[in-house]
């Protein structure tokens, strides 16, 4: 379907630029409405006959006095304030009351003033014709528009009015579609002075930008859709921050990456996501670099199931692997993974293993069996406030133990790289969490130095957005319940990066790294959480306050702020400008890899988490509980 309108289309937004003076035009009409069944009335009383000659001379003063006094107590009942398109019961006992009431008013004037020409049976039937009258009004319209709505999104839904922030190539062919989808598109507002009166597909550029606040058509606008995938993240960030201000709910194109991927498409708008307010720009690779890493090689995802291990999954794919081995202990995440990547690539060869990293038997004989090249490990258990309480021997367990098993099992296996995905609370750790990971780089910098052929390392990031457990879907539901949002902590603040922006750094780090470094990703700057909701809530379509935001205090082993380096840490530039290698100086590590050697038999099922505090204090010297 190209751009072309329908008469539906073009009569919802004649509609829609009219509603505007809603009040004014309900008063004018009803106006008529009144003059004309004060004419019926007489029709009525005197017959076809005699019904324009048999009126006194004054008859029309009378008309004119009775069309005011009908309009004055429609004001004052509210009547003009009623939406057409929504008329039902409560607007016909309000028409029935004021029409009763001016028609009371108009006859005791009229008798006042001894106006005795003017029949009093006109005067007893005109309110009961002029309720039918604007009854009958508002009972057409609401089926005029009801039709075209239902023509328009093919059900009886609500008709959604947008303006498109851009008016380039994305939004020409958003416009070319959106309106088979229900949408009416009442204006774009381009920056460009040259597309200014211009009209695409029909619908005119109305202004820049920063016209969007004084837009005339802005009261009947129920979304804006900012339509800029092209622009820098500056520019769409401004975009984005202009539509928050209208207080409607902001939608958006996918970005240039999203249809770079193939994973979506211009047409299909969707709600603004945190990522987009990130404020950085696209991760830069050395596509050659990882392919040459990539191409034609066994690789095998521990945690393939989990959020930045299926991404990894999917990044890895679009590299053409030999083949591709998924390491999960969930059954259900292992088939979500499994099915994704079957579906994206059909001709990929894929190997599914339940199994668990903590065991050496299992994950020795994966290695065995499938002899990969390369090896992502991004099984763990990652929730702080879960894994601190009840839960320690089993972080402890998975974090620690399974990264040093599934590590000396790729050694002994002849593995060429080994990626263990840390993270920045491993950095001054104040959580069990935190603790056992960096516990695991430093088991992974002494496998580094006992003359295994494979290349250890580590990468380091912070919160990444949209990964399960992360804040982003626990205040989107809050938003949608309508509040209260829950932020622990009126200055916590948090560094973030997208679920593909670490996954394509991992793969960076992986292609580029030597044995026993740590890689640190630049993270930008770090984010408010509080701000972060703020954010939400207004691309959600709330005014402030309308929603309200409270604070919990800070859970167990939480930081107010994380770090990506330990105080006595530097770093190393590399040929990336996002990673960094960080000089750690670690301690002696004897009993940490003694106690893994053993698989950590003095600490089996059921040992108290204090008695795992007091180790990972002993091994991680920083550690410093919450």
């Amino acid at each position: 379907m190209s751009g072309e309108l329908s008469i539906w289309h073009r009569l919802d937004r004649l509609l829609a630029r009219v509603r505007v003076h809603r009040r004014p035009l309900s008063l004018l009409i009803d106006g008529l409405v009144i003059a004309a069944c004060w004419n019926a009335t007489y029709l009525f009383r005197l017959g076809f006959e005699r019904w324009l000659h048999a009126r006194p001379g004054y008859d029309v003063w009378v008309m004119l006095g009775v069309v005011a006094a009908y309009l004055g107590v429609f004001v004052l009942s509210g009547i003009p304030r009623g939406m057409w398109r929504f008329s039902g019961f409560g607007e016909v006992r309000r028409l029935t009351l004021a029409c009763l009431g001016s028609g009371l008013l108009c006859a005791a004037v009229v008798i006042a003033l001894g106006l005795g020409q003017v029949p009093r049976a006109v005067l007893a039937l005109h309110p009961l014709i002029a309720l039918i009258g604007l009854c009958m009004v508002r009972v057409g319209y609401r089926m005029l528009y009801e039709h075209a709505r239902s023509r328009i999104t093919g059900s009886d839904t609500e008709v959604r009015r947008a303006i498109v922030l851009g008016a380039g190539e994305a939004a020409k062919l958003l416009l070319a579609s959106i309106h088979q989808q229900g949408w009416i598109v009442l204006g774009l507002l381009d920056d460009d002075p040259a597309k200014r009166g211009a009209r695409i597909g029909g619908v005119a550029v109305l202004g820049t930008l920063d016209d969007l606040a004084t837009l005339a058509v802005l009261p009947e606008v129920t979304h804006v859709i900012v339509a800029m995938p092209g622009a820098t993240v500056a520019k769409r960030r401004r975009a984005i921050d202009l539509a928050a201000a209208t207080e409607r709910p902001v939608l958006t194109v996918p970005s240039a990456s999203e249809l770079q991927d193939g994973n979506a498409r211009i047409e299909r708008v969707r709600s603004i996501e945190p990522e987009d307010l990130l404020g950085r720009e696209p991760v830069q690779l050395d596509e050659t670099g990882i392919a040459k890493l990539i191409s034609g090689k066994t690789v095998l995802v521990t945690g393939a199931g989990g959020s930045i291990g299926s991404e990894l999954c999917r990044q890895i794919a679009r590299y053409g692997p030999a083949r591709l081995v998924l390491y999960e202990l969930s059954e259900f995440a292992l088939y979500q993974i499994e099915q994704q990547l079957g579906e994206l690539h059909p001709q990929l060869p894929l190997v599914r293993l339940i199994g668990d990293v903590k065991s050496p038997a299992q994950i020795g004989h994966a290695f065995a069996t499938c002899r990969p090249q390369l090896v992502f490990h991004a099984a763990a258990y990652k929730h702080v406030p879960l894994m601190e309480e009840h839960n320690a021997w089993a972080a402890l367990h998975n974090n620690t133990l399974g990264t040093y098993v599934a590590a000396k099992a790729a050694g002994e296996a002849g593995v060429e790289r080994f990626v263990l995905i840390s993270t920045d609370k491993a950095v001054n750790p104040t959580s069990v969490m935190g603790a056992s990971k960096r516990a695991a780089e430093m088991a992974l910098s002494q496998l580094a130095i006992q003359g295994y052929g494979t290349r250890f390392m580590a990468v380091r990031f912070g919160n990444v957005l949209g990964s399960s457990g992360s804040v982003i879907p626990k205040f989107k539901e809050q938003i949608a319940k309508g509040g209260p949002v829950t932020v622990t902590h009126p200055d916590i603040t948090r560094y973030f990066m997208t679920i593909p922006e670490a996954a394509r750094l991992v793969l960076q780090a992986g292609a580029m790294g030597e044995t026993g470094q740590v890689y640190v990703l630049d993270m930008g700057e770090p984010v408010k959480i509080v701000d972060l909701a703020r954010d939400l809530i207004r691309m959600s379509g709330h005014a402030f306050g309308e929603i309200r935001i409270t604070f919990s205090g800070l859970r167990p082993g939480e930081k107010l702020y994380e770090e990506l380096l330990a105080d006595a840490d530097s770093t190393l530039p590399t040929a990336h400008p996002r990673l960094r290698i960080a000089l750690l100086h670690t301690t002696e590590t004897g009993r940490l890899v003694s106690d893994l050697d053993t698989g950590l038999e003095d600490h089996g099922v059921g040992v108290a988490d204090a008695a795992v505090k007091r180790w990972l204090q002993r091994c991680v010297p920083e550690y410093r509980p919450g």
